[in-house]
């Protein structure tokens, strides 16, 4: 009986929601929406930013649940990976207009700042993180796994760029078709990594890190060296002579030591970078490098 209620006020909040938005739905709304005092929701749901959190989650878990239905139901079809790929897009594509609020317009509200929220906001990102990975690896194989959070991260970029123009409703295309487009563009994306083999520039040491996860200290000075290194090797392919590459390696060396210090100089790293300047294949390297430090 509890359960059911609480299921029943959930339920309720979450098209009060969705039909009103965050603002203009009242805990008094959702009481008379569900025929309960407003005292009796407060026993379940303590503040407003509780229960629009559950509905949060909730949203979100059904997502993911009616993805994997998508799965069950199509088992006796005979899809190919790529034709359930796309049934699963176009889903979550529909999905999310639907449920907008939830999915995309909730990063304008004032919530975005509760502490609980934000957990759950973090919990939900990880979830959909890891189910694009589980859906690229099952749809193109093992063969994209050295590069796979490299194609997670573009797979999310499309979505979310096509999603905005949906939204904005300047798209015609049903959204069959629209996710039809996408992996005929995934394709082509997995195809080039494939044929050109390129070193990963995400990997799972970096790729959790986002605006609500952002990288500490340990994290960006193993970016720092592992930029420096770059800049090792782009030395030995300089065509200058031997002495040359010889002096400009250790004073990269110098800088690697200079960066690294626990106390670390910030004159003598410019002194570093100052000499190395003068070498216009390094110069990208530096600007990152100043970036990094910054």
């Amino acid at each position: 009986m509890v359960d059911s209620k609480k299921d029943k006020i959930l339920n309720t909040a979450i098209e009060l929601f969705r039909s009103k938005g965050y603002s203009a739905a009242s805990m008094q709304d959702i009481a008379e929406a569900c025929g309960m005092a407003k005292a009796s929701i407060y026993k379940f749901f303590a503040t407003k930013e509780e229960l629009f959190t559950a509905a949060f989650v909730a949203c979100h878990q059904i997502l993911l649940d009616q993805a994997a239905a998508l799965d069950r139901g199509g088992a006796n079809l005979s899809l190919t990976p790529k034709e359930k790929l796309r049934r699963k897009i176009e889903f979550q594509l529909e999905y999310t207009v639907e449920n907008h609020l939830f999915m995309i317009d909730f990063r304008e509200l004032p919530i975005t700042t509760n502490e609980q929220f934000i957990a759950a906001w973090k919990r939900k990102k990880n979830a959909l993180h890891t189910w694009r990975r589980e859906l690229l690896i099952e749809t193109y194989g093992k063969q994209i796994e050295p590069y796979i959070w490299d194609i997670v991260a573009i797979f999310r970029g499309i979505h979310v760029e096509y999603l905005t123009y949906v939204k904005q409703k300047v798209i015609a295309l049903p959204m069959s078709e629209l996710a039809a487009f996408i992996v005929d563009r995934l394709d082509a994306l997995i195809e080039d990594f494939i044929r050109t083999a390129p070193k990963p520039v995400i990997a799972e040491s970096n790729t959790h890190f986002n605006y609500l996860n952002p990288s500490d200290s340990p994290a960006r000075q193993a970016t720092i060296e592992q930029l420096i290194a770059l800049m090792t090797v782009k030395i030995d392919e300089l065509s200058k002579p031997s002495e040359v590459r010889e002096e400009l390696k250790k004073v990269t060396a110098m800088l690697d030591e200079a960066c690294t210090h626990q106390a670390s100089n910030p004159t003598l790293i410019k002194v570093f970078i100052s000499y190395l300047d003068v070498i216009p294949e390094l110069r990208p390297h530096l600007r990152q490098l100043n970036y990094l430090l910054s």
